[in-house]
């Protein structure tokens, strides 16, 4: 596979990409590499020069070579102001603090995506309710997320992936369509909006759960068996809060699931790993040049099934281990003993 792809109508039109860690950066260069000009915004100095420099970034994508259609950044005003296309890659406790500093700056017609996978710790918003916050009502429309079972570096090296792009409105969810769509991304458009961010989101904790298993030797049944279950509580969360119970059958639901829990190259699963062999949460994370989403997710995930008053054991007990530092071994245990049922969902 050569991995450029059709040319999309509309070439050369402006893109900017807010956030250049491993996803930011393989975005922008698969449109970059498409004719599109694009803007990364980079948040470090030393590392925007490094990228203009080497057309590479070797803090987050080393080895892979970056299209000359990049410009790197360190400007907010330069990456949003006059863009046809706004992608932002920024982790998800980042997302208020830089949108909020730039939000004058977006056009009425400019398409926005959230590509970022998280839930806010104090509001409990997805990343599309933190832009609604924060952007003018008139561009809330134009709001489309990202999600599916896409490691970053199998992106990069142009292998076979399938992703959805969710709006709720067609044109947001389309307009991305066209603009990432090659021989080796394939897009699949979806209108189940809190869905897709449900999935891509909540799945990042029972990947945590699932490397704990492995990290604690438990085999190949008691994971398959944590995915499913923990599938069904993800869906019955929700379900609570209006997501298409389908959607989780999908490449946000099922498909990140199953690559995220299982995957060598998954961070939250690793930081699930490390606890099961006995290594301490503040010390895995320090060891960690990546963010493992699904740790901050954890304390939301657990919040939002309070607030729903939903059953969710598996994020139950990942909350506890991880914040309130109860033993693996004894979460497992929990999670076997509780009362007897039937497997509804």
């Amino acid at each position: 596979m050569q991995g450029q792809g059709s040319r999309v109508k509309g070439q050369g039109c402006d893109v900017g990409v807010l956030g250049a860690g491993t996803w930011g950066t393989t975005l922008a260069n698969l449109i970059a590499e498409k004719g599109y000009k694009v803007n990364l915004w980079v948040k470090r100095d030393d590392l925007c020069q490094k990228i203009q420099k080497t057309r590479e970034n070797p803090d987050y994508l080393p080895g892979i070579k970056l299209s000359k259609n990049i410009q790197p950044t360190t400007s907010i005003e330069d990456a949003v102001k006059d863009k046809a296309f706004i992608i932002c890659v920024i982790p998800s406790h980042g997302v208020r603090p830089v949108l909020s500093s730039a939000k004058n700056l977006f056009s009425k017609d400019s398409l926005i995506l959230s590509a970022s996978k998280g839930i806010e710790e104090d509001t409990l918003l997805t990343v599309s309710g933190i832009l609604k916050s924060i952007l003018p009502e008139t561009i809330h429309k134009n709001i489309a997320v990202l999600s599916g079972p896409s490691f970053a570096k199998e992106v990069s090296l142009k292998l076979p992936t399938a992703i959805c792009v969710a709006s709720e409105e067609k044109k947001p969810a389309e307009g991305f369509q066209n603009l990432f769509h090659t021989d080796y991304f394939r897009v699949y458009t979806n209108e189940d909006l809190i869905g897709v961010e449900l999935g891509g989101a909540l799945k990042n904790v029972i990947a945590i759960a699932a490397g704990i298993c492995d990290g604690l030797g438990l085999g190949n049944n008691a994971r398959a068996a944590l995915i499913t279950r923990g599938l069904a509580e993800i869906a019955r969360l929700g379900n609570k809060m209006g997501a298409n119970p389908l959607t989780f059958s999908g490449l946000s639901g099922l498909g990140d699931m199953v690559l995220t829990c299982t995957g060598d190259l998954s961070r939250n699963r690793h930081v699930g790993q490390m606890i099961g062999k006995g290594y301490k949460l503040d010390d895995i994370l320090k060891e960690m040049k990546m963010i493992a989403e699904g740790v901050k997710t954890t304390r939301s995930a657990y919040n939002l099934s309070i607030k729903h008053t939903v059953p969710m054991p598996i994020t139950e007990q990942i909350y506890k281990v991880l914040y309130e530092n109860k033993s693996a071994k004894n979460a497992v245990f929990e999670l076997m003993t509780r009362e007897q049922k039937g497997e509804g969902f």
